[in-house]
């Protein structure tokens, strides 16, 4: 079960907190501008080295554990539309594959959960989404993911369905699995969801912009309507991921059908 925020808990034993003065209002004010303006924020060296050594020494020798899936998709994430042809942008498919160790299989001892459950870091996180409070997953599987993506894997472009992702990469591939954006392409409230120009970024023909971050970068990203993707990995290194899974609200749970699809399981 998730253990609720603690206050106590020492953020300075994982994170750079003399680089990153996540209390000083300036400073979550000048964040906020930055992912405000970019939609997307790098801090690079958020946690400390000896944090990123201790959670790649847990986490890498659990990779035959994790549960893989590929499969296709629309960048939207969605169904398609039998009423549209196979070449429309909203039905045209894309790959994914990744590996993923789900809440409940990581150690309780692990650095990862005195983050996640850190009551100044959620403190901070609100400061800069700019949201009232954050909350865990209501199901046990879904707060904190590592992802793993060996050779060849690669997430295909899409859109997110949250407003906001919070992730931590903990070990760089040798080569490829490049983050490539396009910021502002649709705009999800009010309904546009700006085929015309995703049909071009499908086909290669507008710009793309990269984000790089290293081994204890903190990345915030608004990617509902930033489409994005991760080219494939390659190289023999392994990928690590995590994802700190947060809702501005209590109480949401992923449903059973995404259990299965991301887990291979329920519970």
């Amino acid at each position: 079960m998730h253990r609720s925020a603690d206050s106590s808990a020492d953020s300075n034993a994982y994170l750079d907190t003399d680089r990153h003065p996540i209390d000083d209002e300036s400073y979550i004010a000048e964040c906020r501008q930055r992912l405000d303006n970019d939609g997307a924020l790098v801090l690079a060296g958020f946690a400390r080295a000896a944090t990123i050594e201790q959670i790649v020494a847990q986490s890498a020798p659990r990779e035959g554990d994790a549960y893989y899936a590929g499969k296709t998709h629309n960048v939207y994430l969605t169904p398609a539309d039998p009423s549209l042809d196979g070449a429309h942008p909203f039905n045209r498919q894309v790959k994914s594959s990744k590996g993923l160790i789900a809440d409940d299989e990581i150690p309780h001892a692990s650095p990862l959960r005195d983050i996640y459950n850190d009551a100044l870091f959620r403190s901070f996180l609100c400061g800069v989404l700019g949201i009232d409070n954050v909350h865990p997953s209501a199901d046990d599987m879904s707060s904190i993911n590592v992802h793993f993506a060996s050779e060849g894997m690669e997430l295909g472009w899409h859109f997110d369905n949250s407003s906001f992702a919070v992730t931590m990469l903990l070990q760089a591939a040798e080569g490829g699995a490049h983050f490539e954006h396009v910021p502002a392409v649709r705009n999800a409230d009010a309904g546009d969801m700006a085929f015309e120009r995703v049909g071009k970024i499908l086909d290669g023909d507008e710009p793309v912009q990269t984000l790089d971050f290293e081994p204890g970068d903190l990345v915030l990203f608004r990617g509902r309507n930033a489409i994005h993707r991760v080219t494939p990995t390659e190289g023999g290194t392994t990928r690590l991921l995590v994802v700190f899974a947060y809702n501005d609200r209590p109480g949401v749970a992923l449903s059973e059908s995404a259990r299965t699809t991301f887990y291979g399981r329920t519970a």
